[in-house]
């Protein structure tokens, strides 16, 4: 009782209340002054006029409570809240009708006059709020909510600018598939409205109150949607928590992005996803630094049928180059994004080259073919345990194939190279990212060495962590688990890492290449993605396992089995040693790390191919430890590669 009162009386009930019986006396005399004249109106004002005034104060105040038409938002006016208006003036002059005849016999009003003042009543209660709305928007679109028995009822939480599109994109013309039965919202002013005719019932505290009341009601929502596309990934993770608590699932309203021409879009909500649960904000970006460096160039891609690779080419296929090149060893990958690539941009002249960047001859007469003014290096052996126990091929691939493609690059006029590389190059433990660490030394040092060159060659190193869903992320293994119905494998309960939507790092990537295309940076630097905050996998898992409907450690168990040879509880993005600076680009930082001498650095890689065209990992690892060292001194799990080696 007291909730409702509470509602009914707010600031902003109030205000409208105060409003509607304004208008109240306004619209009794002023129905009066155009039904009989000026001098009718002077000739009744002395008898009738006060008491006429103040009853209609009242029962336009009696019945805009009883119609809640005081709850109704000003600036969403719709049909449902015009709808109420009616209910609300018919209501007021019914009870207006009885007192105008219990206290002067109603034999000063002509009847033609409660006509007219119904009228203008409805105008004057009505069209403030039409003005308000139009104010504010510039337009106005009443549409009403369809009711339906076969659709889903949901609880939208929030009642912003995305709740209202939402609601009023459920046209009764369409046949929608949601039925809103109540908002749930943070701010109090707004508490005991409605929008759109449905009630903002109150906040998250509150919830397991409202839901009780809505089941009682016959109206128990099956979804959570989330209206607000800026919610933090802290909040979402609190309203899965909650939506897990009560039986729930969460969604949310699509991004305009998600949005394509010809769909219904407003009644296709969009399940919560793994990368609006980051702990993150995406970084917004400004597309004009890539454009301007990769439109009317010639750009190949190495690595093109993989995560980052094709995801590269496509949002490199949309800023306009001359030519992009596609390059991978894996015949169905590389026919995949070609295939794709053609589809999306028909009249792009593309080139799809199969081949192994460890076959120097072969990569060095494509680029002489193709002569690419700039060349991203996404081409790697990445799966940290399976480069363990295989670190000449991780080798060949990642240090080999690099110094093969940035040498060809080079030799083939190239004007940038950029070099993609991983948090794991950083103090790396394990093989795979010590041959990482190497390439970016190799790349640093050709940086270095093509400085005095006229139009030499630019490299750029990019560092990044994990990206969601590519090959060798925890997310596809996850997946594959939960499908099975689980048990989900994590290795440690503290093992943290960094992630990334695979679109936001490609587009961070690029925005990089744009600022080592400007040949401003400093020779030898190296760029870092802002990942964020790092993630522990183990609330990763919980989070896929809530975002799957089911309930973690009950319907999902979670197994802890130990970190792999190599693997370290936590990732870093930089030396302790390198000086990070920010850039013009949000989201990308510069470090100014220590380099390695071209020829010291390239006498090591000679002897690391010796090693390896010989067969000998162990005098391959040996090598590469002396140019990371980091490798030597580490301890993962009590195993060393080199030990793993010899007994292979």
């Amino acid at each position: 009782m007291l909730r409702a009162f509470g509602r009914a009386f707010s600031l902003r009930a109030i205000f409208s209340l105060s409003h509607d019986s304004l208008m109240g006396a306004v619209a009794i005399n002023l129905s009066l002054w155009l039904r009989l004249g000026w001098e009718g109106y002077s000739a009744i004002l002395p008898d009738v006029g006060a008491p006429a005034t103040i009853v209609m104060i009242v029962v336009v105040a009696i019945a805009s409570v009883i119609s809640r038409s005081n709850r109704t938002s000003w600036r969403y006016f719709s049909i449902p809240d015009v709808i109420a208006m009616v209910r609300m003036v018919t209501l007021a002059l019914l009870m207006f009708l009885p007192a105008s005849f219990l206290l002067w016999r109603a034999e000063s009003i002509p009847r033609a006059t409660y006509v007219v003042m119904w009228l203008v009543l409805f105008l004057l209660v009505a069209g403030p709020r039409v003005a308000y709305r139009l104010s504010r928007e510039g337009r106005l679109t009443l549409r009403p909510r369809p009711a339906g028995v076969s659709q889903i009822p949901v609880l939208l939480i929030g009642a912003g600018n995305e709740a209202e599109a939402f609601l009023r994109g459920l046209a009764p013309s369409r046949e929608v598939m949601y039925r809103p039965v109540g908002i749930i919202d943070e701010n109090g002013w707004r508490r005991g409205g409605t929008l759109h005719g449905v009630p903002i019932l109150g906040d998250l505290k509150a919830l397991p109150k409202i839901m009780e009341m809505l089941a009682r009601g016959g109206e128990t929502p099956r979804k959570l949607v989330v209206t607000d596309l800026h919610a933090p990934p802290e909040m979402l993770g609190h309203l899965l928590q909650l939506a897990e608590g009560l039986g729930l699932t969460l969604a949310r309203v699509p991004r305009s992005t998600e949005l394509q021409p010809g769909l219904e879009q407003r009644d296709a909500i969009k399940p919560v996803a793994l990368e609006d649960l980051l702990g993150r904000s995406q970084a917004v970006l400004d597309p004009s630094l890539p454009a301007s460096v990769i439109a009317d160039k010639c750009v190949l891609v190495t690595g093109a049928g993989g995560s980052i690779g094709s995801e590269l080419a496509r949002q490199i296929a949309a800023f306009g180059p001359r030519r992009l090149v596609l390059l991978d060893s894996s015949e169905f990958n590389l026919y995949s994004i070609d295939m794709e690539i053609s589809e999306r941009n028909p009249t792009l002249s593309r080139a799809a080259c199969l081949a192994d960047v460890r076959d120097r001859p072969r990569i060095l007469r494509v680029m002489e073919q193709e002569r690419p003014d700039i060349v991203f290096h996404a081409a790697a052996l990445k799966h940290v345990p399976m480069v363990e126990a295989h670190p000449v091929e991780g080798l060949l691939t990642n240090v080999i194939g690099t110094r093969n493609v940035a040498d060809a690059a080079v030799a083939a006029g190239a004007s940038e190279f950029v070099l993609i590389s991983t948090d794991k190059a950083v103090n790396a433990t394990n093989v795979m990212g010590a041959t990482k660490r190497c390439a970016e030394l190799y790349c640093q040092a050709m940086d270095v060495e093509g400085l005095d060159k006229p139009n030499g060659t630019r490299f750029a190193m990019v560092r990044f962590g994990n990206v969601l869903g590519s090959a060798g992320s925890v997310v596809p293994l996850f997946q594959r688990q939960l499908a099975a119905g689980g048990p989900i494998t994590v290795t440690h309960p503290d093992v943290k890492r960094f992630f990334m939507t695979i679109p936001e790092a490609v587009a961070l990537l690029l925005q990089a290449s744009g600022l080592s295309g400007s040949r401003r940076l400093p020779a030898g630097s190296i760029m870092v993605l802002d990942m964020g905050e790092p993630v522990k996998i183990v609330d990763l898992a919980r989070q896929m396992i809530r975002l799957a409907g089911l309930r973690p450690d009950v319907d999902v168990k979670i197994d802890f089995v130990g970190l792999r040879p190599g693997e370290k509880l936590f990732e870093e993005l930089f030396f302790a040693d390198e000086t990070l600076n920010p850039t013009a680009v949000p989201g990308v930082r510069l470090v100014e790390p220590n380099r390695m001498d071209y020829r010291e650095i390239t006498s090591h890689i000679v002897a690391l191919e010796r090693a390896c065209a010989s067969g000998d990992e162990v005098g391959a690892v040996a090598g590469l430890a002396k140019i990371v060292p980091a490798l030597g001194e580490r301890e993962a799990g009590g195993t060393d590669i080199r030990v793993v080696a010899a007994k292979a």
